[in-house]
């Protein structure tokens, strides 16, 4: 009996603890596997996508080979080049493809593959030739062929890399509704011929300037959520900014494209300083500036200077100077709002704009007072593009408020409240309204005493 219990406390034998380790090494490869894939997705894509000249090929070849990988890597080990060779891997299967496929000999011929021959492609450098490809599946993501919601959409899963579950996340819709946008926008390209390929120079710059809208796009829509329950998704920025930086890296003689990246990690920068701990807005003159991210200030700072040493100034440089007014005032009252005045002025004529002219409405206030920046404001108040725009009420509202107009400005808060569809925003707005009320009600008391006594 005695022998049995000392039988039953051994340890478990050795090679249970063997493959044990072998599990664990196996999980740990699998994670490294999904962590490069989901790194090199984009770039992955992008040569597939050139190769077949379909989006939906691309992403099933690339499913397939990343399919290959989790079978091949835990036993053979992870290769020295594991994007190339998914590329390789992905381009064997859509050879595949194509041979078995009845149009086989058609789309072999276009792909220059001879059926009969064996056809080895070589693992290729990760950078050979695939920053062009990458720049072409950007221009391809944002082709004007495409609604604005879609290149979002496509942008978004194609080059960022983002599940369908993740933009419909982002964009308060469905998972269902956003892989139809997706799957539609994808037919949208098929059905137009577009070209997987770098478009003409003539077309070029035009091409160039909808994929700089699709990033400010998503990084606006994460800096102030145009609805829901929170005043702002990060993540959003933070995928914009890091396509940014992959276009300046395709792109680096491209003012413009420097200038959106200034323009975009200046306003990051103040990301953790524009709520409070319950997640409640804090406008930009009440932010407490030691909490705004001063490394993403000076990334900011440089890349304007980069902007700014290149031909061709456009609106995302002139933005970018605006947002480094506000970052370079260590105070709000160092704010150097007559040149913040004088670079919307230059804006607007630049690029027009209603929303230009609201926001030079602001600083022309903040320089000469509110009266000055009211003026403009009151202009814009029959302009079709703005009237559902709730910013705009908002801002009289502003206004009229340090005028003392609390009358005005009440109904235009509550106007403003009504118009935006984001929660915390609209929460904020009702709650300037009640100090109008409370003005109000104030000025009325003080009113009702004086009768009293001079009764």
């Amino acid at each position: 009996m005695a022998a049995t219990d000392s039988h039953s406390s051994e340890p478990m034998p050795s090679l249970d603890g063997k493959a044990e380790d072998s599990v664990a090494r196996s999980r740990a490869t699998h994670r490294t596997i999904e962590t490069v894939f989901r790194m090199e997705r984009a770039r992955i894509l992008a040569a597939l996508a050139r190769f077949t000249r379909s989006v939906d090929l691309a992403e099933e070849f690339a499913q397939d080979a990343l399919i290959a990988a989790l079978r091949n890597w835990p036993e053979a080990g992870i290769p020295d080049k594991p994007g190339a060779w998914l590329i390789a891997s992905a381009k064997r299967r859509a050879i595949d493809h194509f041979r078995r496929a009845k149009m086989a000999e058609g789309k072999l011929a276009l792909l220059g593959i001879d059926s009969e021959a064996e056809v080895t492609v070589e693992p290729l450098e990760i950078d050979d030739n695939l920053g062009d490809e990458l720049l072409a599946l950007m221009f391809v993501s944002c082709h004007p062929v495409l609604s604005t919601e879609a290149r979002v959409a496509l942008t978004l899963r194609l080059v960022g890399g983002l599940s369908t579950e993740e933009i419909a996340r982002a964009y308060l819709v469905s998972e269902t509704a956003m892989a139809q946008r997706i799957v539609r926008a994808k037919r949208t390209l098929s059905d137009a011929g577009v070209p997987f390929e770098m478009p003409g120079y003539p077309d070029r710059g035009e091409r160039l300037g909808s994929v700089l809208e699709v990033l400010y796009l998503v990084f606006n829509e994460g800096y102030s959520a145009t609805k829901g329950d929170d005043w702002m998704r990060p993540q959003l920025c933070q995928e914009a900014m890091r396509l940014g930086r992959m276009l300046a890296g395709l792109a680096p003689d491209e003012p413009e494209v420097h200038g959106l990246i200034a323009l975009m990690e200046i306003q990051a920068s103040r990301l953790p300083a524009r709520s409070d701990a319950e997640g409640r807005p804090i406008l930009l003159l009440d932010q407490n500036r030691a909490r705004w991210d001063h490394l993403l200030i000076n990334r900011g700072l440089a890349a304007l200077a980069r902007a700014q040493a290149l031909p061709r100034h456009g609106p995302y440089t002139l933005q970018a100077a605006i947002a480094a007014c506000h970052a370079r005032a260590h105070t709000a009252e160092e704010t150097d709002w007559p040149r913040i005045a004088a670079l919307y002025a230059a804006l607007a004529e630049l690029a027009p704009s209603p929303v230009i002219e609201l926001n030079r409405a602001m600083a022309l206030s903040m320089a000469f007072g509110p009266a000055a920046g009211l003026e403009l404001a009151d202009q814009l108040v029959h302009e079709p593009a703005l009237r559902n725009y709730h910013l705009l009420p908002s801002v009289r509202a502003d206004l009229l408020m340090k005028l003392g107009r609390f009358r005005e400005a009440l109904g235009e808060f509550e106007r403003a409240a009504a118009l935006t569809q984001n929660e915390r925003e609209r929460t904020m707005l009702m709650e300037r309204a009640h100090s109008c009320r409370d003005e109000l009600a104030r000025k009325d008391g003080k009113g009702r005493g004086s009768a009293v006594q001079r009764s």
